[in-house]
This record gives C-alpha cells, structure tokens and sequence, in this order.
C-alpha cells in the first residue's frame, strides 16, 4: 500500500505576519494578491508549501518571494483550517509572524507584489481570513512583549522614553499618560539611564536610555503591572 485509502487530499499553505517598527509606529507589512481569487486585494503574504520543503522552509521562500525578505526570523504562532477559508480548495494554512526594524530591512523589500507598510490603525480589509490571523497575530504579539525583551529589539542601542511610548503605544492600542508612563516604566528599575541626551526633538532634550537586559528576566513580573492587562493577551 503507498497511499493512505479512502482520505481526502488537503492543500497546505503558509502565510506570513510582518510587523515592522520605523521609529514612529508599528506597521504591517502587506501586498496585492496577484491571481485569482481576491486578485489585487491586500494581502499577507501566503503561499502552498512544496512536496519537498516543510512549513518553516515554505514560510521563509514565501516571504522571500513576495517581498525580497530574507534573513528574518519567522514564529510559527497558529494554524488556520476552516473548510471553507479558501473558496477553490480546501487548504490549511500555517502562519508565522515577525517583528523587524523598517529601516534595516527596507532596501531589501521588492516592487514586484507591491508591498507597503499600513499602521496598525489603518489595516484595509484582507482577503480570506487574514484580518482574522492578524488580529490573532496581535494578540501574540503583546503577550511575548509582556514576558521578554521583544520590542527593545526595535530600539536603537539608546532610546529615548518618548520613543519607547510610542512603540509601546501602538503595540498595545492605548494611551498612556506621559508622567505615569515615565515613573511606572522607572519603577521597574530596568532601564539604565545614560549621560547623554537626545537634543534634536525637544529644546531642553530628553535622556537616553538602555535595557538592563542582565536583569530583566528576573525582574520581568514588575514589568507586568505596568503592561495593560497583560492576561488578556494569552
């Protein structure tokens, strides 16, 4: 026997959630779907995986492939099977997500699909269930910045706390207020404050800050209580 009888073939694809950083805001990356169904609809960047590759090698030629992206680290987060996700096939999809640094990235992003980068706010309908998947991609995304260092990774070496409350703003879709943003994130006593300032946003400048990465596994529930229901994002 070399098949399995009587089941039913399926089609897998992979899809693919990039967030982006570009020192302002946090952004998805997104194309224009190039055949039919849903052609020239925005789109994640999805596509069927080989007979000879498994997801995680899919993902990462996929990506390549629709957006010129290489060299980036993809999360396997969910999977995705609705009978009737896809209208022509029956296909289970299996996304990944990452988080990259815009500007360091961005040379290598192709024209061929059209990419573009949308803020979080501003996401146009998707085709299929990608609105779904990134909606569930988000939440991901806020949980794992609660327990580790994630969104530090987007920062430069020193930053400033005007600059890590606008990423952490956006991530988290909510309004902190400047003062109390500034002592509960110092309270945490994981930022290590530097001599410098950063003179070319304000007139009386703002100091720089790094991560204390040393401690910041073992102090990680302090920052907890300054993450905005943070259980909620499991």
């Amino acid at each position: 026997m070399t098949k399995y009888q009587r089941q039913t073939r399926l089609l897998i694809a992979v899809d693919c959630i990039v967030f982006g950083f570009d020192g302002q805001n946090l952004k998805i990356l997104l194309i224009k779907r190039g055949f039919e169904p849903k052609k020239d609809h925005w789109s994640l960047m999805g596509g069927f995986v080989q007979a000879t590759e498994s997801t995680d090698q899919a993902a990462t030629r996929v990506l390549k492939q629709l957006t010129g992206l290489e060299g980036v680290y993809l999360e396997q987060f969910q999977t995705f099977s609705a009978p009737d996700r896809d209208p022509i096939e029956r296909t289970i999809s299996i996304a990944y997500f990452a988080l990259i640094d815009i500007h360091l990235y961005e040379k290598q992003i192709s024209d061929e699909y059209h990419p573009e980068w949308f803020p979080l706010n501003k996401i146009p309908e998707l085709i299929f269930d990608h609105n779904q998947m990134l909606a569930l991609a988000k939440q991901k995304l806020r949980y794992k910045a609660a327990l580790h260092p994630l969104l530090f990774e987007l920062l430069p070496p020193k930053f400033t706390l005007p600059l890590l409350q606008n990423l952490f703003e956006d991530v988290y879709e909510t309004t902190f207020d400047k003062r109390n943003f500034s002592r509960k994130i110092m309270s945490t006593g994981l930022l290590l404050k530097q001599k410098d300032k950063d003179k070319e946003n304000s007139k009386k400048g703002a100091y720089y800050y790094k991560l204390d990465k040393k401690h910041y596994q073992k102090n990680f529930h302090k920052f907890l209580h300054f993450i905005p229901n943070p259980n909620g994002f499991i």
